[in-house]
């Protein structure tokens, strides 16, 4: 049972979502449909020039761009790095933590891109030589490189966050990484008896897709809700406002009462520190005890990016727009979750065009031709129960040294009948098949 101990008046809650423009259904609908019909359209000119590229990381951005490479031109030597031999893909990783899908649903290798003509090797790579244009991996072999693509994801920032380390996450999972994460939460979940309380822990932005833990704590509730109808959600977070809060606080009052509550960053949300040995949570205003504690700690770039000195100060990587060429480190590019991308969010259909973009970018600077302003696409659906889902999608393109968002996007509206909810659900899961295949398939 959740123990809360010394705490300070709260102050009022502030709502502050922006919405730049009305948006209604059809346009909505549209915005979405044509935020897919981009990410399964990519431009990458035809080249005749030849180089050696050199991608790291198997992830939606890293695999999507090697293979854009490839079929841009053939005889391009494209190697993808990556020492994982099966993917596992977070979106749609809150379902299997609510027990609505199975892990292996989530998992994709990487024989269809090898069959491409990409050379894949399952390896990490431990150093990165600018000076020389190489890459040395775990097994000692240096791979020269033209142009190099990283791709690396998220890591964790565990010295933001006292008390949390590696360790701890075994105790306190994070699963913000899928696979045995995942896996490890959902089994808390089902061993917590009837009455616990499920506390989930929200850092500030950036982070990697800031509206799923929001999604998971509304998948965590329908598996309490069908299962421990006692139980509750607590949610710790560093922020007042998030993504889609309006649309998230509806379909929490619509569907699971007064089981998940939010504690906001001005009422002493952000946690500051944990203790595994006892599960307390640390924050501003009191401390918490609960029966399963879900930590998502502060993050920053994948470790691969400091290694190559493409990190600078936030932890992220500072980017040309244009050609995703890293600011500190020349021949380098950076895509997906590691950049410091501005407006676009980060997330999984951002990276996939990020990926493309950066192909079409290296073919153009390779055969020495201009480069293209390239318009970018993410779409971002969320599912609070089965059928119910609403989506984000955004159109961004560089402006100064990040990207901006302009005009073109679109969000479910708030008051919308059920069937468009259970409408985007399944588009939802379309999108994903559709990525995916694209991607991996």
């Amino acid at each position: 049972m959740l123990r809360r101990r010394k705490i300070a008046a709260a102050a009022p809650f502030r709502m502050s979502l922006m919405i730049k423009r009305p948006v209604t259904r059809r346009n909505a609908v549209f915005g979405i449909t044509m935020a897919a019909a981009t990410l399964a359209r990519p431009s990458i000119l035809r080249a005749q020039s030849t180089g050696r590229v050199v991608v790291v990381g198997g992830g939606f951005g890293g695999a999507a761009c090697a293979r854009a490479l490839k079929r841009a031109q053939e005889s391009l030597h494209v190697i993808l790095i990556e020492p994982n031999a099966v993917f596992t893909s977070c979106p749609f990783s809150n379902a299997v933590i609510a027990g609505l899908r199975d892990i292996e649903a989530q998992q994709f290798g990487y024989d269809k891109i090898a069959a491409d003509g990409v050379t894949v090797i399952g390896q990490a790579v431990t150093t990165i030589d600018p000076e020389r244009r190489s890459v040395v991996t775990a097994d000692g072999v240096a791979l020269p490189y033209d142009r190099l693509v990283l791709s690396p994801g998220i890591d964790f920032h565990f010295e933001a966050m006292p008390g949390y380390d590696e360790a701890a996450s075994q105790k306190m999972p994070h699963a913000w990484k899928a696979g045995a994460q995942t896996l490890l939460l959902r089994r808390q979940l089902e061993a917590m008896a009837d009455g616990g309380t499920v506390a989930i822990a929200i850092p500030a932005n950036p982070s990697r897709c800031p509206p799923a833990p929001y999604e998971r704590a509304s998948l965590i509730a329908h598996y309490l809700k069908a299962n421990k109808p006692r139980s509750k959600v607590l949610i710790l977070d560093a922020k007042d406002s998030f993504s889609q809060q309006r649309l998230f606080e509806r379909a929490w009052k619509e569907l699971y009462g007064d089981m998940i509550e939010r504690i906001g960053l001005s009422q002493g949300g952000r946690v500051t520190s944990v203790d595994p040995s006892n599960m307390t949570i640390v924050t501003e205003f009191g401390n918490y005890t609960p029966d399963v504690a879900n930590v998502i700690p502060p993050q920053r770039a994948g470790h691969i990016a400091e290694t190559a000195g493409a990190t600078d100060a936030t932890g992220w990587c500072p980017i040309d727009p244009v050609s995703f060429e890293s600011k500190l480190v020349p021949n380098i590019h950076v895509i997906g979750d590691a950049c410091l991308g501005g407006g676009i969010p980060k997330s999984a259909s951002a990276a996939s065009t990020q990926g493309k973009a950066c192909a079409t970018a290296i073919v153009n600077l390779l055969a020495g031709r201009a480069l293209e302003s390239p318009r970018l696409t993410g779409v971002c659906y969320n599912i609070v129960a089965p059928a119910y889902g609403f989506s984000l999608a955004g159109n961004y393109q560089p402006k100064g040294d990040i990207f901006a968002e302009v005009e073109g996007g679109a969000t479910s509206p708030v008051d919308a009948p059920r069937e468009l909810r259970t409408r985007e659900a399944a588009e939802a899961e379309r999108w994903f098949q559709t990525i995916t295949a694209e991607t991996f398939g």
